[in-house]
């Protein structure tokens, strides 16, 4: 009997043995639901960095539509420029002469026309006599000292400055009054 002992502790043990390497693999190798639920989150983690990246794309893109439209307009405003001043020169020259009204009204209709235009596109004029003077959109061609005028006030306007938006298309060229 101790010979039959031996033998079926000895299979007990092997048995036993099996059971326990079974029980390890079953531990470590994941079940088919769990490789499922593995390869669903990894397939949702790439789509979810497709959609961001997509969304990314697409923002850029939309913002360089917006910065190539005022660029554009910048420069076609930049073009126009010329005609606005030669006919704000024209006006002036009109002023208080003996001119036939014709002319005047017509100089006048084009000046509101552009100015029109202008308005539309969002560009606006700046550097009138009085305003402070700000280095970023004013360029000081000379300065002069006048007792009737600020500190820092622009005294007088060569050329108006024009902007879209934010962007300056031309500084304006004055004479500063009573500067340091």
């Amino acid at each position: 009997m101790s010979k039959e002992k031996t033998k079926n502790e000895a299979v007990e043990n092997e048995v036993a043995e099996e059971v326990e390497k079974a029980e390890e693999t079953t531990a470590t190798e994941p079940t088919a639901e769990e490789k499922l639920t593995e390869e669903l989150n990894a397939s949702k983690e790439k789509y979810m960095r497709l959609y961001a990246e997509y969304d990314n794309y697409r923002k850029r893109t939309q913002s360089e539509k917006v910065a190539i439209y005022a660029d554009a307009t910048a420069k076609a405003v930049e073009q126009l420029l010329p005609i606005a001043d030669s006919v704000t020169m024209a006006l002036a020259q009109f002023d208080g002469k003996d001119v036939p009204a014709e002319f005047t009204k017509g100089i006048e209709l084009i000046a509101n026309q552009l100015k029109a235009s202008f308005d539309k596109m969002g560009v606006a004029s700046f550097g009138a006599v009085g305003d402070e003077f700000d280095p970023n959109i004013h360029n000081a061609i000379s300065k002069i000292e006048d007792e009737n005028l600020g500190e820092n006030t622009v005294a007088q306007v060569y050329q108006t400055g024009y902007k879209l938006n934010d962007k300056i298309i031309r500084h304006a060229m004055v004479v500063v009054a009573n500067c340091d």
